[in-house]
């Protein structure tokens, strides 16, 4: 039996949980596998004062889940497995998705760790010479040849998609060629935000793709408002250019004289003189 002392620990644990979970709009849960020490110290000296980062045990966390009676707060215990670190944050829950990513880091893989991206050896000189290697990197897919007394890998190769497991046999030649295909770092599992429950791969964004999206939507939809003569901010400038054109065109075509148009008019009377002028010469002759 527990003493009344630890049970006591346990209680004031439970209540200090209770009151971390209703200062915050978001409560995320990382998952802490193949996380290093320091690399969960220098995170919480990163967000020192935009997210509050706790190692709690699942079990209090369940019994903190239990007092609070909140059925949307109850979603979080599908989560509850494994080792844990807890964020308290009123950020936005991409933002703090964004900012976990960022902080990881790449690193060598060893056998059965999980490929964080399509891996592709280059063609390329090795720098290892003839010998063992050679069987050693054509057991993992990868064509070589001999060139200036070194190894050369003959062509672009995929050795392992994302989210493949790594053998130990291409985990051995990864680690010769010093390519890093994994990554370490906390991976969120899921945020409660305002009572939405947002799991880990719906807080994935393609940040590049989502701005090549935005800027071709704003591209098409500056497009269109010119076509329609919409009027904003963005569109009222070159609106007005194409409205004083046309205009300009208009008064020139039907000879309507402004001080702005006299000049072109004269132009192109000129102009039909002489092209006139020129086809009666022309005529001239054969009517003689």
């Amino acid at each position: 039996m527990p003493s009344q002392q630890v049970l006591d620990e346990k209680s004031s644990e439970v209540a200090e949980i209770k009151d971390i979970f209703k200062g915050y709009k978001s409560i995320g849960i990382a998952s802490l596998q193949k996380v290093r020490a320091s690399q969960l110290q220098e995170l919480k000296k990163t967000m020192k004062g935009q997210v509050y980062l706790r190692v709690l045990k699942n079990t209090l966390i369940k019994i903190a889940l239990e007092e609070l009676n909140q059925a949307e707060l109850k979603k979080l215990e599908a989560y509850l497995e494994g080792s844990n670190v807890f964020l308290f944050t009123d950020l936005n829950p991409f933002k703090l998705a964004l900012m976990l990513e960022r902080g990881k880091v790449k690193t060598t893989a060893k056998s059965g760790d999980i490929a964080a991206f399509d891996v592709v050896i280059p063609s390329s000189n090795t720098g290892q010479p003839p010998g063992p290697v050679i069987s050693q990197l054509n057991a993992v897919g990868l064509p070589t040849r001999i060139e200036n007394g070194s190894v050369w890998i003959s062509k672009d190769t995929l050795v392992v998609r994302k989210g493949e497991p790594i053998n130990e046999r291409l985990a051995g030649v990864l680690s010769k060629l010093n390519v890093k295909a994994v990554e370490l770092g906390i991976s969120m599992r899921a945020v409660f935000d305002n009572g939405i429950m947002i799991t880990g791969d719906q807080l994935t964004v393609d940040v590049a793709a989502t701005k090549r999206s935005v800027e071709s939507s704003n591209q098409e939809a500056f497009a269109l408002a010119l076509s329609i003569a919409y009027t904003t901010k963005e569109t009222i400038r070159p609106l007005l250019q194409t409205a004083h054109q046309k205009a300009f065109a208009l008064s020139v075509g039907a000879a309507i004289p402004t001080k702005e148009t006299i000049a072109d008019i004269i132009r192109k009377a000129n102009a039909e003189m002489n092209s006139l002028s020129d086809a009666v010469d022309k005529v001239k002759p054969k009517a003689a």
